[in-house]
């Protein structure tokens, strides 16, 4: 039985976007469904734009997203040497030619066509045919080299999202190969990893439907097995509008600093062209084993933010404290708040984790019991009533001696207004204020809690 390998292959001219991200997690999870292999390409042939910070912006985007490659990462630009063996071997096997036209030859050959409404294409000038004399190759022109296509015939695959596709041979010219300074091409080499590599399914965005024809003729031509296609349709954004590096694809790490947590996007992801009947919430292990190509839509996904925020919800509530509050430190370490030992960061994350859609929430309501507050005035004049205040310095008063717990604290409240006969927020609502400057928070009870006790005391004594 063939061993299921897929590939991930992005090209690092920019970050991780969602759509990359996406189609990576498609592709590991194919791959763990059948205990295949991942592998890990950097498509770098485009020297001018790939950039050694693209990169690390890849592999930072995935190690978050804990999507671990068994193979790689391989770097394109250095399998040169490979590329250009494979296609000396076509010029010799006839599989290719040289072709000297010139940039402005091949530009008024387009004009004609485009003149008498036809495709542009190259027209074969050059291409070597049984009992065609070409001319003299002319010597200031450095050739490129082109891949002979079919002349006839067409090209068809049974794709795994969008069924069968087909291309008339015809519909397609002889691609360049090799550019005239010898370099290989983008979608040559291409063909020659996947051919290495031994790549079984091409999982990939529908933006690369157009090359794929290309890539089996010339795949077919090396004698190399054609792997599977399944080209995922696109992402939109809110508007509509194509998700893409220059409209609104954030990088992946964006989402990390903005406070997601990565199970959310993973979990996300997965549901955005994918679906397993009506299951909203599945970890990654559940979407490996539960991952086919069948349930992928061939319809645009669309994105929505308010989405993914439910699930970070969900998972923050799920996530271990300890964890959640090394994320927090580090987030008020980056503002310069300093955490100190007491209240414990694990137990203000506890409290209110169930509160924030996400980190970054959880940190702004971590940072006010670790930074000095001040209470608007106006809102201290409104909840620091005539009959609260009593309340507040008896509560005061005996709050030094109670036990340092919620279940106390508790008992405590409810036993000061029901002696005189106020309602719960007449008490509560000042403390919070007093305490955090705000008047949504978690019971008053269970603030207080959290609080060491001399904090708690300290500032509620500036106000009563």
């Amino acid at each position: 039985m063939t061993t299921v390998r897929t590939r991930f292959a992005p090209s690092p001219t920019g970050y991780l976007h969602i759509g990359g991200a996406r189609t990576a997690l498609f592709s590991w999870a194919y791959a763990r469904k059948h205990g295949g292999i991942f592998i890990l390409r950097i498509e770098d042939t485009d020297v001018e734009r790939s950039t050694p910070e693209a990169v690390q912006a890849i592999l930072d985007g995935l190690a978050w997203l804990n999507l671990d490659y068994d193979e790689g990462p391989y770097y394109q630009m250095r399998g040169m040497d490979r590329y250009k063996a494979v296609i000396q071997n076509m010029l010799e096997q006839g599989l290719a030619y040289y072709c000297y036209a010139s940039p402005d030859e091949l530009e008024a050959m387009r004009e004609a066509q485009r003149a008498r409404g036809e495709k542009p294409r190259y027209d074969g000038h050059w291409r070597p045919e049984l009992g065609k004399i070409l001319a003299m190759p002319p010597a200031e022109i450095k050739p490129v080299v082109r891949f002979k296509n079919p002349a006839v015939g067409t090209v068809r695959w049974n794709d795994l999202v969008k069924g069968l596709i087909e291309f008339d041979n015809a519909e397609l010219d002889d691609l360049i190969i090799a550019r005239s300074d010898g370099t290989p091409t983008y979608n040559f080499c291409v063909v020659v990893d996947d051919w290495d590599m031994k790549i079984t399914h091409v999982i990939r965005g529908d933006d690369h439907v157009n090359n794929t024809p290309r890539q089996i003729n010339i795949l077919k031509a090396l004698g190399a097995n054609v792997p599977h296609y399944a080209h995922l349709s696109m992402i939109l954004g809110g508007d509509g509008q194509k998700l893409s590096k220059r409209h609104g694809a954030v990088s992946v790490m964006q989402y990390e600093q903005d406070g997601y947590l990565p199970e959310a996007v993973i979990n996300y992801l997965a549901r955005l062209g994918w679906s397993h009947g009506n299951d909203e919430i599945f970890s990654a292990e559940q979407l490996c084993a539960w991952f086919d190509l069948d349930h992928i839509t061939s319809s645009a996904a669309q994105f929505n933010t308010e989405k993914l925020n439910w699930l970070n919800q969900h998972y923050l509530r799920l996530a271990d404290n300890g964890r959640l509050a090394s994320m927090v430190q580090k987030r008020l370490q980056a503002r310069g708040v300093e955490v100190t030992a007491a209240p414990a960061l694990q137990n203000v994350v506890a409290l209110y984790k169930e509160r924030v859609v996400t980190i970054n929430e959880l940190a702004d309501a971590a940072e006010i019991f670790f930074i000095e507050i001040h209470p608007d005035p106006e809102l201290l004049a409104t909840h620091l009533t005539a009959e609260a205040v009593p309340a507040l310095q008896e509560f005061l008063a005996r709050l030094q001696d109670v036990a340092w717990e919620t279940p106390t604290i508790a008992a405590l409240i409810k036993e000061i207004i029901g002696k005189r006969n106020l309602k719960m927020p007449k008490l509560a609502m000042p403390l919070r204020v007093m305490l955090t400057g705000q008047t949504q928070t978690p019971s008053a009870d269970a603030l207080l809690a959290v609080f060491p006790r001399e904090l708690a005391v300290a500032r509620i004594k500036q106000h009563v």
